[in-house]
């Protein structure tokens, strides 16, 4: 778990800073961004007692990898991927959790981040739990997530010239289909995926070219 941490905070941290170099010194409000993700997830959950509303999971467990990447940025302010990931995962192995209420957990969690501008962890493991989302999937997940962000940055995203459709799908749908044959636990498993998904898109470019 220490390594699969270390490895996320490391991709973390070289995406904010692809983003803005001086990241940590803007002091960026990623609370913020977790409350406004935890309304967004509660949405896909579904709470509207007046209709009826079944839990969209997949978009739940997105919504929690969104949230995931700004809760990785509040505790790399505390030191380097190697120093935050033996106290994550010291936290996150202390404790013994069972499913409990999801909405309630997702309140208490949110309420924790705003009160306290951190990372509420042992809060949101517990949200991991609710709905039954290994580490192991938090993490295929998350790295997924993030090579597509960089592969964006790389290829316009900022200045608005990146596609997100090409080849007639979306970067996210080519992206899962290169994952599948990939082996997550290959140390290189970012770098593997990014290489992948860039030769795709690029010789999609030399065919319209």
């Amino acid at each position: 778990m220490q390594q699969q941490l270390e490895t996320m905070l490391s991709l973390q941290d070289e995406i904010n800073t692809l983003v803005n170099s001086d990241w940590r010194g803007q002091n960026f409000a990623w609370y913020r961004a977790i409350w406004v993700e935890s309304a967004e997830l509660l949405d896909h959950y579904g709470w509207k007692w007046w209709k009826k509303q079944e839990p969209e999971m997949e978009q739940v467990k997105l919504e929690l990898v969104d949230i995931w990447h700004f809760g990785l940025s509040l505790e790399l302010q505390q030191g380097t991927p190697a120093q935050v990931a033996e106290k994550m995962q010291a936290v996150l192995a202390a404790t013994d959790r069972s499913a409990a209420d999801f909405k309630e957990d997702l309140e208490s969690f949110t309420l924790n981040t705003l009160s306290t501008k951190q990372f509420d962890l042992n809060g949101f493991a517990q949200l991991l739990t609710d709905v039954d989302m290994t580490f192991d999937d938090l993490y295929r997940r998350y790295v997924g997530k993030n090579v597509l962000n960089r592969f964006r940055q790389d290829n316009g995203y900022k200045d608005g010239s990146y596609r997100k459709t090409w080849a007639g799908k979306e970067d996210n749908e080519h992206l899962a289909e290169i994952a599948q044959g990939l082996d997550t636990n290959a140390a290189d498993y970012s770098a593997q995926l990014y290489r992948a998904l860039d030769g795709r898109y690029q010789e999609t470019a030399a065919s319209l070219a």
